[in-house]
């Protein structure tokens, strides 16, 4: 027998403390929770005097630097932090440090900073890991302009050079980050207007969730409706998605949920309504191959009337843990066949109690997984939470599935509590 390897027990508090780089460990409120000996020494503070300060209590702006700029910009990267849950590094920042033993003294100080999310159970921020480096000497020793011609060696001036371009980049970074925030607050607002479903409010056992991918604008080409229909006892639900991301893909989807949610309206019975969505796709740019699934809910007949163009079956969940796969009326995408054919229907009864839930492919396919394991998983989740109501029962769903805070692509959920 080979011998037996054991994992020798680490001292992590003290790995912390010994640290030679510059620690401060930041709660979500930004309240400093602990330091290292490195942070102590760098910034010339005793450990009680930074222990659950606020950090910008602890640090705040030189004030007779009319120019500072350091607690602003530190500001924002931990609040990206907060947000993005990612890594978030600033280029060289000048933040002047309160001199100790001297109220109201400042000493100059440039800082190379990095701050860290270090996320709990639930996957949100339950620490910001900030790392600082000292880079005083160096900024002071070299300035990124020399006052006379030859002052600076030629990597002194590359090393300046290159300073300069950091404190360039980071400018335009910020001017960027703002650009995106514009951009994203007016997809959202775009987003928002097309998803509206005034008759959603008079259902109170349906709940619905709409996720772009990660790392999007916070808008996309999935999308929901809620329709009541002129007959007592009839309502409609959908879901769609278009191919591709962004706002030209949204826009595409406003364009194909209106019509649906007309023809539904006009018709009231989802394979004409879906075979009226075909034709108009078809004079839609960026409209070919979306799927799409109309479903009718007769309340007094308790059977559900459903037309399926290309998407992935809706599933229906009974009081006892079973459940059924609306997959009998099940049509190409949009778009797709050169000619119109009318689209198939199918009708599935329902018992009181039981449970339509309605999504987009983005909820259970899996980059190089076959589709009917996302499936599998789904099912299996809706069966082991079929009791759970219909906002707690989508919220188990997305965590089930991995996708609480988004997946690779976009998603769309309907819960119908019959």
């Amino acid at each position: 027998m080979g011998a037996r390897v054991t994992t020798p027990q680490i001292d992590y508090q003290a790995l912390f403390a010994a640290t030679p780089s510059p620690y401060v460990v930041l709660a979500p409120d930004l309240v400093i929770a602990d330091v290292n000996q490195a942070y102590l020494a760098a910034t010339g503070r005793a450990r009680e005097e930074l222990l659950g300060r606020y950090f910008f209590d602890a640090f705040p702006e030189n004030p007779a630097d009319p120019d500072a700029e350091g607690v602003r910009n530190l500001s924002a990267s931990f609040h990206r932090v907060l947000h993005t849950r990612e890594p978030d590094s600033l280029a060289v920042q000048k933040y002047d440090i309160p001199v100790p033993g001297r109220p109201g003294g400042f000493e100059e100080r440039w800082w190379s900073p990095i701050s860290t999310p270090v996320l709990g159970p639930d996957g949100q921020v339950a620490w910001i890991i900030h790392r600082v480096e000292d880079v005083t000497e160096f900024v002071l020793s070299h300035p990124a302009r020399p006052k006379t011609a030859g002052a600076l060696s030629e990597r002194e001036a590359m090393e300046a050079e290159l300073y300069g371009r950091a404190r360039d980049l980071q400018r335009l970074n910020e001017e960027l980050r703002q650009a995106h925030a514009r951009e994203r607050q007016v997809a959202v607002t775009l987003q928002e207007a097309m998803l509206q479903s005034p008759d959603l409010a008079r259902h109170q056992d349906i709940a619905v969730r709409y996720l772009p991918a990660a790392g999007s604008l916070n808008i996309c080409g999935d999308w929901y409706d809620v329709v009541d229909l002129p007959d007592d006892g009839l309502f409609a639900v959908a879901v769609g998605d278009v191919v591709g991301h962004g706002l030209d893909a949204a826009a595409v989807m406003g364009m194909l949920r209106s019509a649906l949610s007309a023809a539904i309206r006009a018709l009231r019975e989802p394979a004409p309504a879906m075979g009226v969505l075909g034709l108009y796709a078809r004079s839609v740019p960026g409209a070919l191959a979306t799927t799409a699934v109309k479903a009718v809910i007769n309340t007094h007949r308790r059977h559900i009337t459903y037309s399926n163009a290309g998407h992935p079956p809706p599933v229906l969940v009974h009081t006892d843990g079973t459940f059924d796969l609306l997959d009998q009326a099940t049509d190409p995408p949009l778009g797709v066949r050169p000619t119109h054919v009318p689209r198939p229907q199918a009708a599935m009864p329902y018992t009181p109690g039981d449970t339509l839930v309605l999504y987009t492919d983005g909820l259970i396919e899996r980059r190089g997984e076959d589709i009917d394991a996302g499936l599998d998983r789904l099912t299996d989740a809706l069966t082991r939470h079929a009791r759970l109501g219909p906002e707690r029962l989508a919220d188990a769903l997305l965590a089930r599935l991995g996708v609480a805070s988004g997946g690779r692509d976009d998603i769309a959920l309907i819960v119908v509590r019959l």
